[in-house]
C-alpha cells in the first residue's frame, strides 16, 4: 500500500504521507490524529463496475491513466463515493468547461389585432405586416455563482487546519501551504504582480504586529510555567536551544552557493537557531543565515546572547560548543557528556544523558510544529530570501498562538 497515491494530476496525498500525519501530534487534543480525529483522508480504490470506472477516468482526465486509479477524499463533494456524488469532482487539476444553458423559447400568446376593413384598407399601401406569433429565443435562468474556493475551505475545522495551521477559530486568513505566485493568481483572480506586492506588503505587516507574541520571559515566569520532567531534574534551566535548516534554491551567484552550502544536507540551506522556555514557548529566533555557518557563529551572532542574564542557564546538543560565550556572562551550559578516547561513558554520564534527551526533545517538538508551514519545510525561493526573517517571526509567534506542546506545564 506504501506506492499507492491519488491520481488526480498535481495531487500528492499517498498512505505515505496519511501514516506519517496519523503518527503526528494533534494541534486541538495533545495526542496522536490516530488516537481523535483520524486521517485528514482517505485513498477510495477505484470501482469495480465497468461503466463507474469508466466514469471516474474520464473525471479525472489523464494523458496515461494508471492501472488502479486511486482518488483522495478531497475531491469528492461528501469527501468519499456516494450514491448522489459517486465521482470526483473537485480540484481535479484542470478546468472542467462550463456547460451552457438550454436556451428555450419563449412562446407569447396570439395577438389579437382588432382592425376595420376600412383601416386596413386605408393604412394598407403594398407593405406586408408581420406580427411574429413567437419570441426571440432567450436564456430562462442563470447559473448561479460557484461558491469560491476560500470559503469552501474555511467552513470545515480541518481543511482550515490543513491550510492555515490553526484552527477556524483561532485563525481564518493565513495560507501555509507555501503555494507559488501565479497559482494565488489564478485561485483569487488577479494578476501575478498584484499577488507579489500584497505578499510582500502582508508579511510586513505582520511581522510588526506580531513580534510581540515572541517574548523572553522573566525569570519567575519560566520558574512558574516549567513542565514537571524539567522541575525534577533540571529546575533552573532558563531555555532549550537548537538550530534547523531549510532548503533554498541554488542562487546563480557563485558565491552565494558556498555561503549557503550546508554540508549536512549536501544541497543550499538557510540555517536559524530557535531557543524556547521549558514550557515550550519560543523566545528568540534568530535571522536567517546560510547552511555553512556554525552553530556557535549563529549563537554569538544573532544576539540571543544578549538576553541572558548571570545564573541563567541553557540547555543543547553536543553540536554547540560555547562553553566560552557563556562563560563570560556567568551561564551555565548543559548538554550530554562526551565521550574522551573511545572510552565509554560512565553510568552517572550515561544516565545524565538520557535525561538531558527526554526534555530536549521537546525543542525539536517545536521545529517540527515550526516546519508545518510548508514555506518552512520546502525549498525557499531565492526572491524571498529579503523577507525570509520577517517570515521566521511570523511562523515563530503563530505558533506560539498555539496550545501547550507541554501539557504538563504548572498552573501556578
Amino acid at each position: 500500500m506504501s506506492s499507492v497515491i491519488c491520481s488526480v494530476r498535481g495531487c500528492h496525498n499517498n498512505w505515505i504521507k496519511r501514516r506519517e500525519q496519523l503518527h503526528q501530534r494533534c494541534f486541538e487534543h495533545n495526542v496522536k490524529w490516530s488516537e481523535c480525529c483520524g486521517a485528514l483522508y482517505n485513498l477510495h480504490p477505484p470501482p469495480k463496475e465497468e461503466e463507474h470506472l469508466r466514469r471516474r477516468m474520464k473525471a479525472l482526465n489523464l494523458k496515461r491513466p494508471p492501472m488502479r486509479p486511486y482518488v483522495c477524499s478531497y475531491h469528492f463533494m461528501d469527501g468519499r463515493p456516494t450514491d448522489e456524488h459517486p465521482y470526483p469532482k473537485k480540484w481535479l487539476g484542470y478546468d472542467v468547461p462550463v456547460k451552457k444553458s438550454r436556451r428555450v423559447l419563449k412562446r407569447l400568446s396570439e395577438s389579437d389585432v382588432s382592425m376595420t376593413t376600412s383601416d386596413a384598407v386605408d393604412n394598407c399601401e403594398g407593405d406586408h405586416i408581420h406580427m411574429p406569433l413567437n419570441c426571440d429565443a432567450e436564456t430562462q435562468w442563470e447559473d448561479p455563482s460557484p461558491v469560491p474556493l476560500y470559503i469552501t475551505l474555511l467552513r470545515k475545522n480541518n481543511l482550515c487546519q490543513l491550510y492555515t495551521g490553526l484552527t477556524v477559530d483561532a485563525f481564518h486568513s493565513v495560507l501555509r501551504l507555501n503555494l507559488l505566485q501565479d497559482d494565488l493568481a489564478e485561485r483569487f483572480g488577479v494578476s501575478q504582480s498584484i499577488v507579489s506586492k500584497v505578499v510582500s506588503c502582508w508579511i510586513d505587516i505582520m511581522e510588526e504586529n506580531m513580534r510581540d507574541y515572541i517574548p523572553w520571559v522573566p525569570r519567575e515566569t519560566i520558574q512558574a510555567t516549567m513542565p514537571q520532567c524539567f522541575r525534577e531534574k533540571f529546575p533552573n534551566t532558563t531555555c532549550v536551544i537548537d538550530c534547523s535548516e531549510t532548503p533554498l534554491q541554488k542562487p546563480c551567484n557563485l558565491d552565494s552557493r558556498g555561503e549557503y552550502y550546508s554540508h549536512y544536507y549536501g544541497q543550499n540551506t538557510i540555517k536559524y537557531l530557535v531557543p524556547i522556555a521549558p514550557c515550550g514557548l519560543i523566545m528568540f529566533i534568530s535571522p536567517a543565515y546560510g547552511g555553512r555557518c556554525s552553530d556557535k557563529f549563529i549563537t554569538a551572532n544573532s544576539g540571543f546572547l544578549e538576553y541572558l542574564r548571570p545564573g541563567d542557564e541553557v540547555m543543547a546538543d553536543r553540536g554547540f560548543t560555547i562553553t566560552d560565550l557563556l562563560y563570560e556572562r556567568k551561564v551555565k551550559l548543559i548538554i550530554p557528556a562526551f565521550t574522551k578516547r573511545g572510552m565509554q561513558l560512565s553510568e552517572e554520564d550515561t544516565i545524565n544523558t538520557r535525561r538531558i534527551a527526554n526534555v530536549r526533545v521537546h525543542v525539536e517538538r517545536v521545529i517540527c510544529r515550526l516546519k508545518n508551514f510548508k514555506i518552512l519545510s520546502q525549498t525557499v525561493p531565492i526572491n524571498l530570501t529579503p523577507k525570509i526573517d520577517n517570515i521566521l517571526r511570523i511562523c515563530a509567534a503563530l505558533c506560539n498562538l498555539r496550545s501547550n506542546i507541554i501539557s504538563d506545564v504548572a498552573d501556578e
